[in-house]
């Protein structure tokens, strides 16, 4: 007998979650809040950095020789101290950085390590900060 109130519960709790907004207000009910699907956080690592295919939003596509998480006591941190940059931990910064053209080259450009695309680019290349990898092949 409880197996059967249960399942009748669950089964009651699947119609009322398989209601749209429509039938509800046709009944004169308030409309239900839209489901949420992750954090904005969760939703934004999974999207394609600086807009996808060769294009960057925030500046120039840069050429790295390196990029790595600041705050992980790397060598990264050793530069950035020394230029007296404070940015939070886990910043990806891109290292001995340069400019690179993607107009007019299939091979996207002259760039033999990891393309990005980076935030803050005002430090002449020596370091860049906030840096996303982007395919422009």
């Amino acid at each position: 007998m409880k197996f059967a109130s249960v399942l009748a519960l669950v089964m009651a709790a699947t119609v009322v979650s398989a209601e749209t907004n429509a039938d509800r207000m046709a009944r004169g009910l308030p409309p239900l809040a839209p489901a949420r699907r992750g954090t904005p956080v969760a939703r934004a690592k999974h999207t394609a950095p600086s807009g996808g295919s060769g294009q960057c939003n925030t500046g120039s596509i840069q050429c790295c020789d390196s990029v790595t998480k600041s705050g992980h006591g790397n060598s990264i941190d050793e530069l950035l101290s020394l230029l007296k940059i404070d940015i939070p931990a886990g910043t990806h910064c891109g290292v001995s950085c340069s400019p690179i053209s993607v107009i007019g080259g299939s091979s996207g450009g002259d760039c033999q390590q990891q393309p990005v695309c980076c935030e803050d680019n005002s430090y002449n290349g020596i370091v860049n900060i906030g840096c996303s990898p982007i395919n422009i092949w």
